[in-house]
């Protein structure tokens, strides 16, 4: 999805679906993504994604729908408090600094939206929502300081350095090897920082 490229993500999307990804996790991934690649590519992905879906069930798959959020997220101050809980614990301290002085408009629509609206959503474990930010962040040059806060965010949301590396591995084979090499490096950044087994 982050490089544009439908006919892998149709590949990947359609081996995931295999694997037992239900159409729900996928959409939601696809729509989380929107907030680290933009809108465009999210809406196009997810026009592949229900083409994918089709022809699966034209071929008589039958693909499990998912889940819908087992809550209803919070709205207005309520919303913007659980966001900015949310955005510390995954970020392991209250996000703040010169951009955020600048523009402090940026962090409440991270709060409110991101960490709010799509984080708490509880139909997509965190961890897969790390996962799937890792990957686009790794397929899209230029954001190397976003993908080794998201790599640091997801061991502090459960994953393990070496399910990280694998990661690296899979984007390096799968992906491409700019994104297997980016992923690698914030990784090997990450963990020099937070001072875990490398």
């Amino acid at each position: 999805m982050a490089a544009s490229d439908m006919p892998r993500l149709g590949e990947a999307l359609d081996q995931g679906l295999d694997a037992g990804l239900s159409v729900g996790e996928a959409k939601e991934i696809l729509v989380q993504l929107y907030a680290y690649v933009g809108f465009p590519r999210s809406l196009n992905a997810l026009g592949e994604l229900m083409k994918l879906t089709e022809a699966r069930k034209a071929r008589g798959l039958r693909d499990a729908p998912g889940q819908e959020p087992s809550r209803a997220i919070p709205a207005g101050d309520a919303l913007r408090a659980a966001g900015t809980a949310n955005q510390t614990r995954i970020s392991g301290a209250p996000v703040q600094g010169p951009v955020f002085d600048f523009a402090p408009l940026i962090n409440q629509y991270l709060q409110t939206h991101l960490f709010g609206d799509i984080f708490e959503r509880d139909n997509l474990d965190w961890q897969s929502r790390e996962l799937a930010t890792v990957g686009a962040l790794a397929a899209t040059p230029g954001v190397e300081a976003q993908l080794r806060s998201h790599m640091a965010a997801s061991m502090r949301v459960g994953l393990t350095a070496e399910q990280l590396r694998q990661v690296s591995q899979l984007l390096a084979e799968r992906g491409d090897a700019g994104a297997g090499r980016r992923a690698n490096e914030a990784l090997t950044q990450a963990l020099s920082v937070t001072g875990e087994k490398k």
